[in-house]
């Protein structure tokens, strides 16, 4: 089994761009997955980690409804926000600059085939990151994703996920709020969750966080918990 990881860095790019080229790399290593089968070959499959900062973009995931976006298409261009209905599970949630979105587009087959245990081991990721800057992170009952002061008036999510997997490889992945501007989210149903605010590291702490400082400890606890065995920088395709 192949533990080691391509790590990409994408900086800012557009979200439609980077969903094509994480759909790419999730069929490249599907094509691998299908010939070792047909062929009976036992050739090793990649595992990918993309870093992303996107453009304003509100997306919809699969189970999501349309009514949870507040704009209409005239007022998307006027704001100049991006709309996509995209093959993720989960509903609305909102991308923009000063947010880590960090894709996995990995070959489950190499660490465990389970997506529940994949959905937590991503959750307790940004747990333990945020833990570092003294917040409490905390899962929700049936609400992926990490959120703050759980089972209170002022529960708010710090942290959106939301995947789609395809023969055990996965794609899509998870959104930290940092320096995010949290005025875009009023312009929807955040993850379709009515009645619970949304909020970022910048909005708890009361400063500005360093976004690569952020990425360094992502991945430091991703390698820990999902046992990688080295992350290998790689431009993009």
């Amino acid at each position: 089994m192949n533990k080691n990881v391509y790590l990409t860095e994408l900086l800012q790019k557009d979200y439609k761009e980077t969903w094509d080229y994480q759909t790419d790399l999730l069929q490249s290593i599907i094509d691998v997955k299908i010939k070792n089968r047909r062929e009976k070959q036992s050739n090793q499959t990649d595992n990918y980690f993309l870093f992303v900062e996107h453009p304003h973009v509100y997306t919809l995931g699969k189970s999501g409804e349309m009514e949870h976006l507040l704009l209409n298409e005239k007022q998307l261009k006027e704001k100049e926000i991006a709309f996509y209905k995209i093959n993720r599970g989960g509903d609305i949630t909102y991308h923009g600059p000063g947010q880590i979105v960090g894709y996995p587009i990995l070959d489950l087959e190499n660490f465990f085939t389970d997506i529940h245990k994949y959905l937590r081991l991503l959750e307790e990721v940004i747990i333990k990151v945020i833990g570092e800057y003294g917040l409490k992170g905390e899962r929700s009952e049936g609400e992926t994703g990490v959120w703050l002061d759980v089972g209170t008036p002022f529960a708010r999510k710090i942290c959106a996920m939301g995947i789609r997997t395809s023969r055990w490889v996965t794609m899509h992945g998870f959104a930290l709020n940092v320096n995010t501007d949290l005025g875009y989210f009023d312009h929807i149903i955040p993850c379709g969750i009515r009645g619970k605010a949304v909020t970022s590291m910048e909005a708890e702490l009361g400063r500005q966080v360093d976004l690569e400082e952020v990425k360094m400890k992502i991945l430091a606890h991703f390698k820990e918990q999902f046992e990688v065995k080295e992350f290998i920088k790689k431009a993009s395709l």
